[in-house]
């Protein structure tokens, strides 16, 4: 006979119980993660982990360097994105000495090696009882007592690198004479400070200021209440709210992020001297530049010298402001602008229709250096005052809200100026009667009112002929244009949807600047929104070029045939008076050298990645060369024609120096060297493999 014996089943209490003390044991490990005691260093092998798992910190080695580093990174994206970096400039160079984080007795974070050497420290002054080092959720490392979580004695966001994350502040605490400012990594292996530095400037109106080796480099103009006068960004939009901060305690700017789970930053790129925000993608598992400055020649520090004025529309980008000359004629017309521009003899001070402003819209505002502000005059008064003072060259608002408030006045020659959408008026002293000057005055309204109703007029009286003439105006531009084709051996008809100059310039907000994704070997490049909600690529044919029309042409006809997964699909063209564009699909990745020019992007390609982009282009050009009904040689094949999709396919584009063959034809000759970067053909030979 058997006896089977059985353990008797727990109880539903004791289960519980049971899962409670688990729960509680496993929460505490859990909380132990993100928390240096002087029991428990960070050892190398081991990490911190923020509670929400958005940050983690630990000894790392960056990209191909044998040198280790503490630093912070986010613990859930796939490419490393090292955000703040403890040993910076005293790296772990040697690799039989392992290294540990700990916290000192009086309250101080080190990194020590084995042998006992010191490469980093706190240098808090603070002493604790029971001090402890905590990674926050926001990414900010702090030094606190075990017990009061609200008193901070150090923190990281005080000792920030080269990123700005959401919540840190750029700039002063004046209380404790700290300056927190940017500072780049030298390369992707090296952490080490670089020579591009952002910091905020103080003075009577302090300003943003990125240096290049301790020359100054960008500015973004002082700030009017809105936004910096000289930055197309940033503003107040769904991705961030931001806030610029200037007192008697502090002065700071500072962003934060609205939605939680985007991902977004500020860091310093000193391999394309860029100061970038730049936005994490999931679904691609990449990072986009969402914003980068300078993002042009005119935002270039004092491109035009002082005086001078700098519209990136222009040709050339530089002019006098009125009322001032070249100051070297012979330099300002060989387009070296260093040494700006003067004041003409006409004006003289406090002298009657010798002495007076004219008004300048939409301008970056001058250096502040030289700069006085007073908070509550009125514009009006601001005038008065700077007509009292010889020295006074321009006055603004100091604060745009609203109808304005608020004076600036600068001294001297003004600085670093420019045309910018967002910027303000500007009133520059000049030998004039003062028409635009005068706040209020009646004569001017007047004036005004009067003019106002003679262009309305005018306007209802032309509105009918412009109305009737308009399409056959149309007409014969687009038959002259043919004509001109056929007369060279064109075809005659371009095969093209044609696209009239009024929808192009409702697609791209008039040509704004904020649309420009580049600038092409014949003109620019421009984002465009059809009205039913299609995105499209605008290339102008710029009116300087000498060349671009037969270029134009040139692609106009062989985008009418040509068809293929790898080249760039053309939607259609606009030919209008003086303007020639050709619209085509607009690819979200633009193009292959902003990728692989560029030290952070490139990461981004994997070489499964590399070899697709590699085995499309060959496809196209297979198809160009064989498999088309017009044999093609591009003539102008570089990494910055190679446009990108949403999904890295590349699309051959800028068929403007192409050239057809026959169709048995497999060797011709040019007798000129074409191409937008280097001369790259005298011969063209085709064959077949």
């Amino acid at each position: 006979m058997c006896i089977q014996m059985r353990t008797p089943s727990p109880s539903p209490l004791t289960l519980l119980i049971c899962n409670l003390f688990l729960l509680s044991l496993f929460s505490q490990i859990s909380h132990a993660t993100d928390t240096i005691t002087q029991d428990q260093p960070l050892s190398e092998g081991t990490t911190l982990v923020s509670r929400d798992g958005t940050f983690e910190l630990g000894f790392f080695n960056p990209g191909a360097s044998n040198n280790r580093y503490v630093g912070i990174w986010y613990k859930n994206i796939a490419v490393r994105t090292v955000v703040w970096v403890a040993n910076r400039d005293n790296p772990i160079k040697d690799n039989s000495t392992n290294a540990r984080l700990l916290i000192t007795q009086h309250g101080n974070l080190v990194v020590r090696t084995d042998n006992d050497t010191l490469l980093w420290t706190t240098n808090a002054t603070t002493k604790l009882s029971n001090p402890i080092a905590q990674l926050l959720d926001t990414g900010n490392l702090v030094i606190r007592d075990a017990k009061e979580e609200s008193v901070l004695v150090w923190q990281s966001f005080d000792f920030p690198c080269d990123t700005l994350l959401s919540g840190m502040k750029l700039g002063w605490d004046l209380r404790r004479g700290l300056n927190r400012r940017l500072t780049s990594w030298r390369n992707w292996d090296d952490p080490s400070s670089g020579n591009l530095v952002l910091e905020v400037t103080l003075g009577s109106n302090p300003e943003i200021v990125t240096w290049k080796g301790g020359v100054e480099y960008f500015r973004t103009g002082p700030y009017n209440g809105l936004q910096f006068s000289g930055v197309y960004g940033p503003r107040n939009n769904p991705l961030y709210d931001y806030v610029f901060v200037n007192n008697q305690d502090e002065v700071y700017f500072q962003y934060i992020l609205r939605n939680s789970s985007v991902v977004s930053l500020i860091v310093m790129n000193q391999t394309l001297s860029l100061r970038q925000r730049l936005t994490w993608i999931p679904e691609t598992k990449t990072w986009t530049v969402y914003q980068s400055l300078p993002r042009d020649s005119c935002d270039v520090y004092n491109v035009c010298g002082p005086n001078g004025n700098c519209l990136i529309a222009g040709s050339p980008i530089c002019e006098c402001l009125e009322g001032f000359g070249p100051k070297s004629a012979q330099q300002w017309n060989a387009m070296d602008w260093r040494q700006g521009c003067v004041r003409s003899g006409e004006w003289r001070c406090g002298v009657k229709d010798k002495d007076g402003f004219r008004r300048i819209g939409s301008m970056k505002l001058p250096n502040t250096t030289f700069s006085w502000v007073n908070e509550s005059m009125t514009l009006e008064e601001c005038r008065v005052k700077c007509l009292k003072n010889c020295s006074c060259t321009a006055y603004s608002n100091l604060d745009t809200r609203g109808r304005g408030s608020g004076c600036s006045i600068w001294v001297g020659d003004l600085i670093d100026l420019r045309v910018v959408e967002s910027g303000q008026d500007l009133y520059v002293r000049i030998a004039t009667s003062d028409t635009d000057g005068k706040h209020g005055n009646q004569k001017k309204v007047v004036v005004v009112a009067v003019a106002i109703v003679a262009s309305l007029v005018s306007l209802m009286l032309l509105a009918f002929c412009i109305y009737m003439t308009r399409k056959r105006y149309k007409g014969k531009t687009r038959t002259r244009m043919l004509t001109e084709q056929k007369d060279q051996g064109g075809q005659e008809d371009l095969e093209l949807p044609f696209f009239d100059l009024a929808t192009i310039v409702n697609a791209t907000n008039n040509f704004s600047i904020d649309n420009k994704l580049g600038e092409g070997g014949f003109g620019p490049v421009y984002k465009g929104i059809l009205v039913d909600g299609q995105e499209i690529a605008i290339k102008r044919l710029s009116r300087s070029s000498g060349q671009g029309l037969k270029e134009f042409r040139n692609e106009v006809t062989l985008c009418a045939k040509l068809q293929h997964r790898n080249l760039a699909k053309v939607i259609g063209y606009c030919i209008e008076g003086e303007e020639k564009m050709l619209l085509y699909e607009y690819m979200l990745n633009k193009s292959l050298d902003l990728i692989i020019f560029d030290s952070i992007q490139r990461k981004f390609l994997d070489w499964p990645m590399r070899l697709n982009i590699l085995n499309a282009i060959a496809r196209g050009l297979l198809y160009l060369h064989q498999d088309s009904i017009l044999r093609i040689i591009h003539r102008d094949l570089k990494a910055s024609n190679i446009l990108l999709d949403n999904n890295m396919n590349p699309k051959i584009s800028d068929f403007g120096l192409a050239r057809m063959c026959g169709s048995d034809q497999v060797e011709g000759s040019t007798s000129i060297i074409v191409g937008t970067q280097h001369g790259n053909c005298g011969k063209m030979v085709l064959q077949r493999n």
